[in-house]
């Protein structure tokens, strides 16, 4: 969401983060999820109201619908799943109180908390998680997340119209015991618990009202706030949740998510005091920096292009290798963004697990960073494949944002001057664009991606043939079969070497072209305290509050 998608993702919070560089930064005093919080020293009198940025309207807040960072940033705050992640990344107790896992791996009893409530005083039972969890994976839904439950017994078969919603491997016992039975061990299945797509929907509320979750008058929530006004296109306003079960532990009163998309107009809103934390705008980013106004930390994603191998063009993979390998990364994270982030020439960013070190550390580099030279034999060697004597101009496309337009810009002057060819810029509103990417109408638009959980797997699945998040529509046999053989191990060695040969498989041809590796850049008044920063994870402003501001 990378996605969260950082996707995400994230894009445009991801984006937020990084474009206008994202970062991360100091969590200190920050609580972790399911402890009891100190609640700090703020004074009694002191508002405990939070003011931020979301830059645009959220495509979407149902749960197995979000595919986004900005759906997921305001979602982990009205919803809990039966984990929530905490500063270390790692699942603690959410609507969970506690877990068995079997020997094997196979099975996970979760043991709901009995004072769990909906934000109607309805109790949240196993039965929401039951319904949530064979809505994502319901073909009707046709939900791209529907993927990440390929892991439990006979989900893909469901999904994919093979098995009986019944035959899925999810079953509330009772109301306070779901039953989870995998078809496979996975390391990471008790993290992915904690992301949105897994989160539970309020089953008295959907059957009766399936566009509840479009209005704040009809949202029903499990988190710890509230939705408690959405004008559309403009602001959304979160309220404390008084039926949270942790609602001793939820500091702010109130969390007010302004939607602009003007990176100059954010950074005036923070200097007047209008926000209280934003991104830094593009070309003061490395002033900020270094002058101790912006933070910078790790970040697991990666921006990247996205061709439309459907596209009569981008179907050569040499054309889309030759424009891959005539971008200049270095120039671009050095001039443009000066947010910290690295150059990518792989896929997978730094920080998942390898063999015995990091993935990224041990796979290597994949290609070298601006190749001209090969970018032009390869121009040239994809023009005769294709019968023509010169490339026509193509559309890249990119969502409203004063970061990726710089980019872009860069991105376009780069293939003029190295390569001879004609870019044609546009730009569409988030949600929009979107909709335009996962229809195929672009020709190279711009994604980024933010892991879902700590493992190569959240990046290298998303290009299997026909997955939800496979923008280009790109379809590699071997890659495939590579990603089934890592996913059906539970070897480290032998699911990260089947990943790392299918990320060359990807590299080779290209359908997307890594751009950078994110960092996370925000800034943030010194009176905000306790909010959880992780690598994966949208800012987590449940356990905040506000100290010092008057």
């Amino acid at each position: 969401m990378v996605k969260r998608k950082w996707l995400a993702g994230l894009l445009s919070i991801l984006l937020v983060a990084s474009l206008a560089l994202a970062g991360c930064g100091s969590t200190e005093n920050a609580q972790q999820p399911g402890n009891q919080s100190s609640g700090g020293d703020a004074k009694p009198s002191e508002p405990q109201v939070l003011n931020l940025n979301i830059n645009s309207e959220p495509p979407s807040l149902l749960p197995t619908k979000a595919t986004d960072s900005t759906s997921g940033l305001v979602l982990i705050h009205v919803m809990e799943g039966l984990t929530r992640l905490g500063e270390d990344g790692e699942p603690k107790p959410g609507i969970a109180e506690k877990w068995d896992i079997s020997d094997d791996g196979l099975t996970y009893t979760f043991h709901l908390r009995k004072d769990a409530k909906w934000s109607d005083g309805q109790p949240v039972t196993a039965h929401d998680f039951e319904y949530a969890w064979k809505k994502l994976l319901d073909p009707n839904s046709a939900a791209d997340y529907a993927y990440q439950l390929y892991y439990l017994k006979n989900g893909q078969k469901y999904n994919e119209g093979k098995a009986k919603a019944d035959d899925v491997g999810v079953k509330a016992l009772d109301d306070h015991t779901l039953q989870v039975t995998l078809e496979k061990p996975t390391p990471y299945f008790l993290s992915l618990t904690a992301f949105y797509a897994l989160f539970p929907i309020p089953k008295h509320v959907d059957e009766k009202n399936p566009n509840w979750h479009k209005e704040a008058s009809t949202y029903v929530s499990n988190g710890p706030f509230v939705l408690a006004e959405w004008v559309h296109d403009s602001k959304i306003v979160l309220k404390k949740n008084p039926n949270y079960w942790a609602a001793n532990e939820v500091k702010l009163e109130q969390i007010n998510m302004a939607m602009v998309n003007d990176e100059n107009t954010e950074y005036q809103m923070f200097e007047t005091g209008q926000l209280d934390v934003a991104s830094p705008p593009t070309d003061l980013t490395k002033q900020l920096i270094d002058e101790g106004k912006a933070k910078v930390s790790p970040y697991f994603g990666t921006y990247y292009l996205v061709f439309n191998t459907k596209d009569k063009i981008l179907s050569n993979a040499k054309i889309r290798k030759a424009l891959a390998l005539a971008i200049d990364r270095k120039l671009l994270v050095e001039n443009v963004l000066q947010g910290g982030q690295v150059p990518a020439l792989g896929f997978v960013p730094p920080g998942a697990p390898g063999v015995q070190d990091d993935f990224r550390k041990e796979q290597g580099d994949l290609f070298k960073d601006n190749d001209v030279e090969t970018a032009k034999k390869l121009l040239q060697e994809g023009l005769q494949e294709l019968g023509l004597k010169k490339l026509p101009p193509i559309e890249y496309k990119f969502n409203t944002n004063q970061g990726h337009q710089k980019i872009a810009e860069a991105i376009q002057q780069m293939w003029k001057q190295n390569l001879g060819i004609e870019v044609k810029l546009s730009n569409e509103e988030w949600k929009v664009y979107l909709d335009s990417i996962d229809q195929g109408k672009f020709q190279v638009g711009r994604m980024g991606w933010i892991g879902d959980y700590i493992d190569a797997m959240t990046f290298m699945d998303l290009f299997v043939t026909g997955g939800g998040n496979n923008y280009p529509k790109w379809s590699n046999k071997k890659y495939d079969e590579l990603i089934e053989k890592a996913k059906s191990s539970n070897d480290q060695a032998e699911r990260t070497k089947a990943m790392q040969e299918a990320e060359k498989i990807l590299i080779d041809e290209m359908p997307i072209v890594p751009i950078y590796f994110y960092t996370r850049v925000y800034m943030e008044k010194p009176y905000v305290k306790g909010a959880v920063r992780n690598v994966i994870m949208e800012t987590d402003y449940s356990r905040a509050w506000i100290e010092g501001k008057q």
